[in-house]
C-alpha cells in the first residue's frame, strides 16, 4: 500500500498568549505568512508545485476568519494558483490537516501543504461565541461540557489525585526547560517581521523552576465544586459519589500563539520535484469518545492496528498534554514508559495554539527521532467534544 511521505515539517516557537507576548503584534495571517516564507526559503522552488493547503484553525472569527489559510499563503508569496482550506476539528485540527493532506497527496500523486495557526493573544478562545459554549441547555442536551470540568470527571473516574496531576505538570515543565537550554531544535524556525527582525526564537511559555510544590498552591478551576455540572454527572454516574476538582492553570495546557507547516506528498511527487523524504506516514486514524477528551487512546489504537504494529514497536510518543488527568489516562491505559513519552515536555509547559499544535507535534517528533537515531513514533491529540486524531510516523 502506498504511503504518504513527509518532505518537510517546521514550526514556530510558541509565544505567550497575552498583549506582552512576543508574537502579539502579528495578525494570525501575518504569523502563518511569515512562517510560510521561512519554509519556502528552506524548501526552495518545489513549493511552487504544491497544489493545495489544509490549515487548522479553531477560532475562525475576526482576524482568523475568512479562510485564514488562503490569506496566509498569499501573504507568504506561495503560488496564487494553489488552493487552500481552513479546517476546525477543535484541538486536533492541525494533525487532522496533516492526515487529510496525506490522503489528498496520495490520491493526486501530488504535493500538499498542511499546517495550522492560532493567535490566542488576539483571537481569544470562545471568541466565535458558538452556541454550544454559551447556551447551557444546548450543552447539556448534546453533552458538550467545559474541558476543564470533563477532565476533572476523568480524574474522578480513574482516581488521579491533584498531587499526581501536579507532579506530571512539573515533569513537563522540567523537560521543556532542559530541552530549551540544551537541545537544538532544527525544525523550529524563528519568527521574523517584514523588516527581517527576529521576534521570537525560543518557546516563551516555559516556567523555569516550576515544581509540584509550587503548583500545589494554585486554585483549581472549579475550586469549591461546580454544583450544576457535578449534579448533572452524578445523576448519570451516582457511583462516583462526588466529582473531585484537580485541574488548575498549572496542570492544564497554557494558551499560546503559534504556527506550523508540513509538506506531504506521494513518492512520485517528491522524486519529480527533487525532494528527499524525511519520514513516511504509516497509518492515521480519527476517533471520538463522547463528553471527555480521552479519544486519543482510541485513535492511537486504531492507527497502530492499521499499521500492523503495537505499543512495543513505538520508540517515541509525542502526545499533546491535555489537562494532566487526560494525559495520565493515556499513559496508564496504553501502558507507556515515561522515558519515551513527551521527552521534551508538551503543551502544559510549551503552550497550546489550538489549530497549530497537532501539526507542530509532527516536527517535534521528527526532531527527536533524528536526534536519538530512532525509527518510529506516534503523534496523537484529543480535543473538545471528545474528537481525537493520531498518526504513526516512521523515519525514512
Amino acid at each position: 500500500m502506498a504511503q504518504a511521505l513527509i518532505a518537510a515539517a517546521f514550526r514556530t516557537p510558541r509565544g505567550a498568549a497575552k498583549s506582552s507576548g512576543s508574537l502579539h503584534g502579528l495578525t494570525p495571517a501575518g504569523l502563518l505568512g511569515s512562517h510560510l516564507r521561512s519554509v519556502r526559503e528552506r524548501v526552495g522552488s518545489a513549493c511552487e508545485a504544491v497544489e493545495d493547503a489544509l490549515i487548522g484553525c479553531v477560532t475562525q472569527t475576526g482576524e482568523q476568519g475568512g479562510n485564514v489559510g488562503k490569506v496566509a499563503t498569499l501573504l507568504a508569496g506561495w503560488s496564487p494558483y494553489m488552493s487552500a482550506l481552513t479546517i476546525n476539528r477543535y484541538c486536533a485540527s492541525g494533525l487532522s490537516a496533516v492526515n487529510l493532506a496525506a490522503l489528498e497527496a496520495l490520491q493526486g500523486d501530488s504535493l500538499v501543504l498542511a499546517g495550522g495557526v492560532e493567535m490566542m493573544s488576539r483571537v481569544p478562545m470562545f471568541g466565535d461565541a458558538a452556541p454550544h459554549y454559551s447556551d447551557k441547555a444546548l450543552s447539556e442536551v448534546i453533552g458538550f461540557m467545559p474541558p476543564p470540568w470533563t477532565s476533572d470527571l476523568v480524574a474522578t473516574r480513574n482516581g488521579f489525585s491533584r498531587a499526581a496531576c501536579d507532579e506530571y505538570a512539573a515533569l513537563s515543565q522540567a523537560r521543556a526547560a532542559q530541552a530549551r537550554r540544551e537541545r537544538p531544535m532544527p525544525s523550529m524556525l524563528p519568527v521574523v517581521n517584514d523588516a527581517g527582525e527576529v521576534l521570537l526564537a525560543q518557546d516563551e511559555n516555559i516556567r523555569e523552576g516550576s515544581t509540584a510544590e509550587k503548583l500545589a498552591t494554585l486554585k483549581a478551576v472549579y475550586e469549591g465544586g461546580a454544583p450544576d455540572l457535578d449534579a448533572w454527572a452524578l445523576a448519570r454516574e451516582p457511583q462516583l459519589g462526588t466529582v473531585v476538582h484537580v485541574h488548575t492553570a498549572g496542570n492544564a495546557p497554557c494558551m499560546a500563539d503559534g504556527a506550523a507547516a508540513v509538506i506531504v506528498g506521494s513518492a512520485g511527487a517528491l522524486s519529480r520535484h527533487g525532494l528527499q523524504p524525511r519520514a513516511r506516514i504509516l497509518a492515521m486514524a480519527e476517533a471520538c469518545v463522547p463528553l471527555v477528551q480521552t479519544g486519543a487512546v482510541d485513535a492511537t489504537r486504531r492507527a497502530l492496528s492499521r499499521a500492523g504494529l503495537d505499543v512495543a514497536d513505538i520508540d517515541l510518543w509525542e502526545v499533546r498534554d491535555s489537562f494532566a488527568a487526560i494525559t495520565l489516562h493515556y499513559i496508564q491505559t496504553l501502558g507507556l514508559d515515561l522515558a519515551r513519552f513527551n521527552v521534551n515536555g508538551s503543551s502544559i509547559a510549551l503552550g497550546h495554539p489550538m489549530g497549530a499544535t497537532g501539526a507542530m507535534l509532527v516536527s517535534c517528533l521528527l526532531d527527536e527521532l533524528e536526534h536519538r537515531d530512532l525509527r518510529r513514533g506516534i503523534v496523537a491529540i484529543a480535543g473538545a467534544a471528545g474528537v481525537a486524531t493520531a498518526a504513526v510516523i516512521e523515519r525514512c
